[in-house]
């Protein structure tokens, strides 16, 4: 994993400079790709020399991913937030406004999210990524928890929170980057239906009872 910085900025003068070359690296990496990206280009849009910047940074990588840190960790935010706010909503009205939450996070800055998923090799921003999915899929596994009288008895929520977020993420990226002949209404309706029917029995097996039918059932015996 390469060191985000040579250096921790104390004064607001240092960190404000580290700011500038993250800005100037996110500019470099969308206008030439991970590979058409330098040093010495980032150093040129900072507006500063190349001995300057590797007082902050040992190199292009250290500035990428940087770059893709600060992106990850502002869409986490807006997402998690999203998801907070939705938790006692039922789901099929928390899916569909967790997921646009999802899309205007992703796409408030579309030509970066292609550089990062497209262009770039995996770096130590995935570790961002990563810990996104862990909260997301905590914060899912949360709501089907509260949502368990309506759910069948076999539904496994830790292997469902691990699929159900990796797929929408995937699909929102998709839908994002590729433009497809598919309305924002259409796409969410259709990935809420996806998600809602995970929840349905597998074909060919017997319906499975809901935590709320076998309490009834119960009670009636």
């Amino acid at each position: 994993m390469p060191p985000k910085t040579r250096k921790t900025p104390q004064q607001q003068r240092s960190r404000a400079m580290v700011q500038r070359i993250i800005d100037a690296g996110q500019t470099v990496l969308i206008e030439h790709g991970y590979d058409g990206a330098s040093t010495n280009r980032i150093a040129d849009a900072a507006g500063i020399s190349p001995g300057s910047l590797y007082q902050y940074f040992p190199g292009k990588d250290a500035i990428v991913t940087a770059v893709i840190d600060r992106y990850n960790s502002e869409v986490a935010s807006r997402v998690h937030s999203s998801v907070l706010a939705q938790l006692h909503e039922p789901p099929e009205t928390a899916v569909p406004a967790t997921i646009s939450a999802l899309l205007d996070a992703l796409g408030s800055h579309p030509a970066l999210l292609r550089a990062v998923i497209e262009q770039t090799p995996r770096l130590s921003g995935d570790n961002t990524v990563f810990a996104f999915e862990q909260q997301i899929g905590d914060l899912a596994r949360v709501a089907l928890t509260m949502h368990r009288d309506s759910l069948p008895d076999d539904v496994d929520f830790a292997a469902a929170s691990w699929m159900l977020v990796r797929t929408v993420e995937h699909l929102a990226i998709r839908y994002v980057l590729d433009q497809p002949p598919v309305s924002r209404e259409r796409f969410l309706a259709d990935i809420t239906r996806l998600v809602l029917n995970f929840f349905l029995p597998a074909p060919g097996s017997l319906p499975a009872q809901t935590s709320k039918q076998r309490r009834s059932r119960a009670e009636r015996e």
